[in-house]
Parts: C-alpha cells; sequence; structure tokens
C-alpha cells in the first residue's frame, strides 16, 4: 500500500518534476532494492530496517532528494558542490535527475549514519 501512495503523490505533478523525481525512485531502489516505500512528513521516503534512509519532494521551482539527516549533506562535501543545499536538503533542477552514483553515495551515507550496512 504504501508504494501506492508514492505512485499518488507523483501521478499528481507536472512534467518534467514527475519522470525527474520518477528516475530518482529508481536510482535510491536500485541502491536499497529491498526498502519500503512509504509517505514521511507528507513527502515519499525509503524505509530500511524501519529508518528513513532517503526522501524526495517536489517545490515550485526545484526538486529536492532528502537524506532525512543533518549529517549527510555535510559528509559529502565536494561531492554535491554543484548543487544548492541546506543542511536537510539536496537541491536539483526540475528536468535533470540526480547522477546514480551521487544518489548511491547520499544513500550509503545515510546508512554508515545509521550503522546499517549497504545492500
Amino acid at each position: 500500500m504504501p508504494a501506492d501512495e508514492v505512485d499518488e503523490y507523483l501521478a499528481g505533478l507536472d512534467e518534467p518534476k514527475r519522470s525527474t523525481l520518477e528516475a530518482l525512485r529508481r536510482s535510491i531502489l536500485t541502491v536499497v532494492p529491498d526498502a519500503q516505500e512509504c509517505i514521511s512528513y507528507g513527502m515519499p521516503a525509503f524505509r530500511v530496517d524501519g529508518k528513513v534512509v532517503a526522501g524526495f519532494a517536489a517545490f515550485k521551482h526545484h526538486l529536492a532528494y532528502l537524506p532525512h539527516s543533518g549529517r549527510v549533506l555535510s559528509d559529502l562535501g565536494d561531492a554535491i558542490s554543484g548543487y544548492e543545499h541546506t543542511s536537510g536538503s539536496l537541491h536539483f533542477p526540475v528536468d535533470e535527475p540526480l547522477p546514480d552514483d551521487l544518489v548511491r553515495r547520499l544513500v550509503e551515507e545515510k546508512l554508515a549514519v545509521l550503522g546499517l550496512d549497504a545492500p
């Protein structure tokens, strides 16, 4: 059922936001294929062992990757230097998905923060 909620969230978006976030969703699931999809704080998220390891959201002028940790983005430093970000969200254009290798690093960093092994 929770994956259906993520489907509904994405279905409510205009293009190119929808397809860009669908690409991010696939990229996250490549890293954590057994993650449970859910809605957390009104936004799509991915849980591993009951803990949120990644999320995303659409805003008016940008999209955001949400690591659900204030530490992940600061730990990645130069890897995210080309993107605007806050301590808790990485912003990217509505028509440009995050590179798969960056998504892998983001998810694996969050797994490490939680003390979970990457699959």
